[in-house]
């Protein structure tokens, strides 16, 4: 794709012909209030609830893989409700430019404290606005990658197609969206859940093709109904697809997070003592999270998916205006 040149260094600046305030735009939610008043130590825990125990490692670099699987190389990308930035400086390749969104100020904060500092060694920035992305100070279709990632759609609630249409309308044509939704409660295999932990690992540490028969046969248990607030808005695969399908986008990639050992943290943190089975389980979690089957009650799924182009010119993802 190219470096970006100079003339486009700069953020993409507010678009003016988009200044007066959205008449269709929702009125704070409850959800937005709480976001703006959260303080230093909500922000840091934040921070810190993607590390500490192997399960958190686990659900974090599933995310990681994902998200570098798109990451666009020379183009500006937007990270959405991006809290303290914990994922912000993996939607950009070499020569990148990542616009990390937030409402809350303590939260863009703390990710300057604790992010790389000084940017990537490729040349990837990362820069924070403090700023609410359902009424964005951004113009339309200025990013090559939109990334909704955590539970902003789901906290939205009524709000959340709203911010979702905003979402679309910032990526530019040919560019990608990266969604993260809630559809249900989470699910494990039955046939890991009953194994002894150091059977677990030890057959972990085979081919992911020694497992799946297994797996198959004795199907995935769901696990309890997790207390969520009652505005929780749960999105579905198929809501969405069907609402980009209408639209002409197109659905890259969708994986479920962690179905194979689910909230399990006995049984990840002893796969995490063997090297070779830890890495195995990250490509059978990603294998099993392809599944169509596993995406209805899954506790997460990361989606791709990439906005028509507007001409041939837009092929590769990178708006015109920013190479």
């Amino acid at each position: 794709m190219g470096s970006v040149p100079r003339r486009a260094r700069k953020p993409p600046g507010r678009d003016r012909r988009r200044a007066a305030p959205d008449p269709a735009a929702p009125a704070a939610s409850p959800a937005h209030t709480r976001f703006l008043q959260l303080d230093r130590e909500r922000a840091l825990r934040e921070w810190q609830r993607y590390e500490g125990t192997a399960q958190r490692e686990l659900f974090r670099q599933l995310r990681e893989r994902f998200l570098l699987r798109h990451a666009a190389n020379g183009a500006w990308s937007l990270d959405i409700g991006a809290g303290p930035g914990r994922f912000s400086a993996l939607l950009g390749g070499p020569g990148a430019t990542t616009i990390a969104v937030d409402l809350s100020r303590e939260m863009l904060v703390v990710g300057r404290e604790l992010g790389p500092p000084g940017g990537s060694p490729d040349g990837h920035r990362v820069t924070s606005v403090q700023a609410d992305a359902a009424r964005p100070p951004f113009p339309d279709g200025a990013f090559a990658v939109v990334a909704l990632v955590g539970n902003a759609l789901g906290f939205e609630a009524s709000s959340g197609p709203h911010l979702l249409e905003s979402a679309e309308r910032l990526t530019a044509p040919g560019g990608l969206l990266l969604v993260e939704i809630a559809p249900g409660p989470g699910e494990r295999s039955r046939y890991l859940a009953r194994l002894p932990l150091g059977a677990v690992r030890r057959l972990l540490a085979a081919p992911p093709a020694a497992v799946l028969p297994r797996l198959l046969r004795e199907g995935f248990e769901p696990e309890p109904a997790r207390h969520r607030p009652t505005s929780f808005r749960r999105w579905t695969v198929a809501e969405l697809t069907a609402r980009w399908a209408s639209a002409g986008w197109r659905r890259e990639e969708t994986v479920a997070v962690a179905p194979v050992l689910g909230p399990d943290p006995e049984r990840i943190e002893e796969v995490a003592r063997d090297p070779r089975a830890w890495g195995r389980l990250r490509d059978l979690e990603e294998l099993v999270g392809g599944w169509p089957e596993r995406w209805p009650r899954a506790a997460a799924v990361l989606i791709a998916a990439r906005r028509p182009p507007r001409d041939a010119n837009d092929f590769d993802g990178v708006p015109t205006s920013l190479r």
